[in-house]
Formats: C-alpha cells, sequence, structure tokens
C-alpha cells in the first residue's frame, strides 16, 4: 500500500489554535510526520522594539492568553534587573501567588480537552465547572478573570484583602477533593487509559537529547523545574516537590500535571499562611526611562521553562525583546513521540505535550526561497500572509 499524507490542520480536532501536522500514513501506521507552523504570527517582538518598555509590558501580556502572567513576570524580571529594583516580599509573594493560581487554571484545562478529545465529554464539563472556581479567584486577586495586568515594575498594582485570601484558603481545600478525584477517574477509566498509556513514549534520553522542557520532560523522567532550580519571586521560600513519571507516554505527561496541581495548591496555602506584611511596590510611580544593559529572565510556566531577553541601550524603548517560551521546543522537537502509532493517536499525543500556538509564534522573518534572513514591515508581512502564509515566516 502506497504512502498517504494526511494533513491534520491547521484547524483540526486537537487545539483550538492554528497548527499543521503533516502525517505519513502507511495504512493506519504513522511512518512520519511534519510540524508546520506560522498560522499565528504576530510580531510581537518586532513591535516591542518601537513601543516603550511600560507599553510593551501590555504587549507581552498579550502574548498568551492563558499564562499571561507568567509572561508580565519574566519580562519585568529583566526589567528589574537592568534598572536595579528589588520588589518588597509581599509582592514577590503574591506574584507566586498569581501564578500558582494561573498554572492550576491552566493544567484543569488541559485535562479537560484531553477528555474531550478521547471522547469522554461529560468529563471535560465537569472539570470546566471546576475550574471557573479558579478564574473567579485570579479575578477576585488581580481583576482580570483571564486577561490580568498584576505585575508592575517593583511590585504588583493590587493587594491581597483578608475577605479574598480567606476565599481562596476555603476553595483550595475544594479544589484538591476534585483534583483528587480526576486524578483517580483518568487512573481507574479503562477508555482513558486505553488511548493515554504507552501511546506517545519519549525515553528520557531522547527527552533530554532534543531539549524538551516542562512536564513534558517531567513526563520522561527529566528532573527540571525552574522553579527549585532558579528560584526566583518567592519560590525559594516554599516547600514543594517536583513532579515526574519515568514511564514517557502521554499517560505520564498527564498525571504529572494532576500531581502539580496538588503541588500549586499546597504553595497556594503556604502563601496564605506566610504572607509578609509590608508594601505592594518598591516604587511610587515606575521608570519610563530605563539605563543601558541586559537581562535573561526565567520563569516555569505551565508548559515548562519560559525565556525572556530584554536589551537596553539606555531610553525609553527596549533595543530587543526576545522571548522563547516552552511549546517551541515541545512541539518542534517531539516528533519521536509519533513513531510507531496509528493515525487515531496523532490527536491525543498532540494534546498531551498542551501546545500553545499563540505563544511559540516567535519566528525570525526568514525568506524561504533565497533562505536569507531580513527586517520586513508589519504592513508587507500582512501582504505576505495574504498571498502566501508559508513564504511569510
Amino acid at each position: 500500500m502506497p504512502v498517504v499524507e494526511v494533513s491534520i490542520g491547521p484547524q483540526h480536532p486537537a487545539l483550538h489554535e492554528p497548527v499543521m501536522l503533516r502525517v505519513r500514513v502507511d495504512g493506519e501506521d504513522v511512518v512520519g510526520v511534519e510540524v508546520v507552523t506560522g498560522y499565528n504570527h504576530r510580531g510581537i517582538e518586532k513591535l516591542a522594539e518601537s513601543n516603550t518598555f511600560l507599553k510593551t509590558l501590555y504587549i507581552v501580556t498579550r502574548v498568551c492568553g492563558i499564562c499571561n502572567m507568567m509572561h508580565s513576570t519574566c519580562y519585568v524580571q529583566a526589567l528589574e534587573e537592568i534598572q536595579g529594583i528589588e520588589p518588597p516580599p509581599r509582592a514577590q509573594a503574591l506574584r507566586v501567588l498569581a501564578m500558582e493560581l494561573e498554572r492550576l487554571h491552566s493544567h484543569m484545562l488541559l485535562a479537560a480537552v484531553v477528555a474531550e478529545i478521547i471522547g469522554f465529554e461529560s468529563l471535560f464539563m465537569l472539570i470546566m465547572r471546576d475550574r471557573e472556581r479558579v478564574m473567579h479567584l485570579k479575578e477576585l486577586l488581580t481583576g482580570n478573570r483571564v486577561i490580568a495586568d498584576y505585575v508592575w515594575p517593583g511590585g504588583v498594582r493590587r493587594d491581597l484583602s483578608p475577605e479574598t485570601a480567606e476565599k481562596i484558603k476555603r476553595s483550595m481545600d475544594f479544589l484538591e477533593q476534585r483534583i483528587r478525584y480526576y486524578m483517580g477517574v483518568y487512573v481507574s477509566d479503562k477508555l482513558i487509559r486505553s488511548r493515554l498509556e504507552d501511546v506517545g513514549v519519549i525515553p528520557y534520553s531522547e527527552a533530554v537529547r532534543h531539549g524538551l522542557v516542562g512536564p513534558t520532560a517531567r513526563g520522561s523522567g527529566v528532573d527540571i523545574d525552574v522553579r527549585r532550580d532558579d528560584p526566583y519571586a518567592w519560590y525559594s521560600e516554599l516547600d514543594f516537590r517536583v513532579a515526574r513519571r519515568n514511564e514517557g507516554d502521554s499517560l505520564a505527561r498527564m498525571m504529572v500535571r494532576f500531581e502539580e496541581m496538588l503541588e500549586s495548591i499546597n504553595m497556594i496555602r503556604q502563601v496564605l499562611e506566610k504572607l509578609p506584611s509590608g508594601p505592594i511596590n518598591s516604587l511610587k510611580v515606575p521608570p519610563r526611562r530605563f539605563r543601558e544593559g541586559e537581562a535573561v529572565s526565567r520563569v516555569e510556566a505551565p508548559r515548562g521553562e519560559l525565556l525572556y531577553h530584554v536589551i537596553s541601550r539606555g531610553g525609553a524603548k527596549p533595543y530587543r525583546v526576545k522571548i522563547r517560551t516552552p511549546s517551541l521546543p515541545n512541539i518542534l522537537n517531539s516528533l519521536i513521540a509519533y513513531r510507531g502509532v496509528t493515525l487515531s493517536d496523532v490527536p491525543v499525543i498532540l494534546a498531551s505535550f498542551d501546545p500553545c500556538i499563540s505563544c511559540m509564534e516567535r519566528i525570525i522573518v526568514v525568506d524561504e526561497r533565497t533562505g536569507r534572513e531580513r527586517v520586513e514591515s508589519l504592513r508587507r508581512l500582512a501582504r505576505l500572509a495574504g498571498t502566501d502564509t508559508r513564504g511569510g515566516r
């Protein structure tokens, strides 16, 4: 039987974001996969260079709707290092509180989406219902349930009231019970196990060799986590365990996320118990101009290591803002997971990586026909996208 190419995407059943998998199959067996990206490129890095440092904060906060707190914190940490700003301890603790709420709702979203892809729609509905509690807590803390402009150079914008702290504490008891229940469903349900167990296996050596990060790497036994290995914000004050599994399959990646949700609840409780008193910002007014310098900042986003490299040549605008998101190495370097699977396994494997397409579209403009790099205006990029999307990546 000849090998046939099946295109999954760019709009497809696995995710509600555009990415295409060119899957070559021999019958039902997958013999090769090519990942095609570029459908969601927005030119954010170039846009940052033409806006002020503070306007860029609003731009990078909107790189991703799921982990926007991670992006804003990572960017602000770089600015604070360049300018020599030290946020007060209470602000650092509140940043951790907001980021762990974000990790909680991000992992719950993926657990629901994977259930939906498998065909377990009632489980999808139940998890999404409970996830709304987390979104409400994020709104109480930051002022918004999705996009939160909460982090600011020198601290955070809003303090935590005793009433909100009590609501968060009570909700953690409820959420812990529900997450343990959903974790039990994933472990015990025959349908879920048949679709995830021993499917999309990535051995430890391959995960290390291909530079995978986050729960995708930890599901293959790789013991990495920026929160522990290079502590930032207030993580050095907390006791927590880095979850990992050795199986390397799609089920292991989901189990790592469930265990991380329980650890997030543990960290949120610790922050509420130990929350320092004092101011939430070390500056009355954030600086409009930043001195010359550069900084690399890292945070552990829900999908893995997120990195910002900010260069300032002095003045009101950044010279360069480079963003490296975890989905980029995890999606482009994880093709090994598709070896030996059947066509019906492909959407489940892709979802188990928790890819964020809006995060990973951070690609330098390259003319594929000549192989030369060049700087293009956003208007010309838009024209190229309208006539030849692949040529304009």
